[in-house]
């Protein structure tokens, strides 16, 4: 039996995939195809599990409206923070002035949007990777067993997180990480890697279009990060939610879609059939 899907519109104008009862696709199969793909088109079953990898709080919000999507589709979500972020908190803000204070304010922000977001708290992890000077994580032993052990535990379908192709030292080393993970694990799995406002370049494989309506949703997920939203506001004008909005926005009209708003994703296949399409 095949899967199905029906679309519609949920009450905030996103759109929402159903699936009906039938036997569980290979992930490869799911995600092949002619690029770009449209990811409220796929057929996806429920039961794929999916894992992101965050290197802050926050870079599970800035892919929100994916997120979203999977919510409503009834997968179950695991979110894996790597750092605390501390190094991105304005010293003074609310009081924090040690990194360990910014750090908790950074994971309570996380805690905070996630609650709103509807992700049960056993589904959040913070790793707390040993960080530079600079407060990005290390790319040493015990951080590539933290993350494998953490793979290893969820086993995931699919992984979200950042591209390596960036200009964000953690974005860079969260993708380094996961690498050298999938060289030694035997997990069958595909990786997504986001579009950030701070990425080189890369291809656009798998697209989540959004409009308007949904976009005020993201909007106020994001805003659940004050420490970002303020430190946004300080220092290039605009708060933390239109900067991410503003590179989705950017990515729909580099693509030729117009009025919208688009997350998009790189397509990377781990212990599956070819990709291409």
């Amino acid at each position: 039996m095949q899967w199905t899907i029906r679309l519609r519109c949920d009450f905030s104008g996103g759109y929402v995939l159903r699936s009906a009862v039938g036997n569980k696709k290979e992930v490869a199969e799911i995600f092949s195809g002619s690029r770009p793909l449209f990811l409220h088109e796929l057929h996806v079953p429920s039961t794929l599990r999916v894992v992101v990898l965050a290197p802050h709080p926050d870079d599970f919000d800035a892919i929100g409206a994916t997120m979203r999507l999977f919510r409503d589709n009834g997968n179950a979500i695991h979110v894996a923070v790597l750092t605390s972020g501390a190094s991105g908190v304005e010293k003074g803000f609310r009081g924090a002035i040690t990194s360990t204070a910014m750090g908790e304010l950074r994971e309570n922000e996380q805690r905070a949007s996630c609650k709103f977001f509807g992700l049960p708290e056993s589904h959040l992890t913070f790793l707390r990777l040993a960080e530079d000077d600079s407060g990005h994580p290390l790319e040493d032993t015990a951080n590539f067993e933290n993350v494998r052990s953490y793979l290893q535990a969820s086993r995931p379908d699919l992984v979200f997180l950042p591209h390596g192709n960036d200009s964000n030292r953690g974005h860079r080393c969260t993708y380094s990480l996961f690498r050298r993970c999938m060289e030694k694990e035997n997990l069958s799995l595909v990786s997504c890697l986001n579009r950030d406002p701070k990425t080189i370049a890369m291809r656009n494989d798998l697209l989540m279009v959004f409009d308007t309506e949904v976009g005020i949703w993201k909007a106020e997920l994001l805003r659940f990060h004050l420490s970002q939203h303020s430190r946004n506001l300080n220092t290039r004008g605009y708060g933390f939610d239109e900067r991410i909005l503003k590179s989705n926005k950017q990515t729909a009209e580099e693509l030729g879609i117009s009025g919208e708003y688009v997350e998009s994703f790189e397509l990377e296949g781990y212990g599956v059939a070819s990709l291409a399409d």
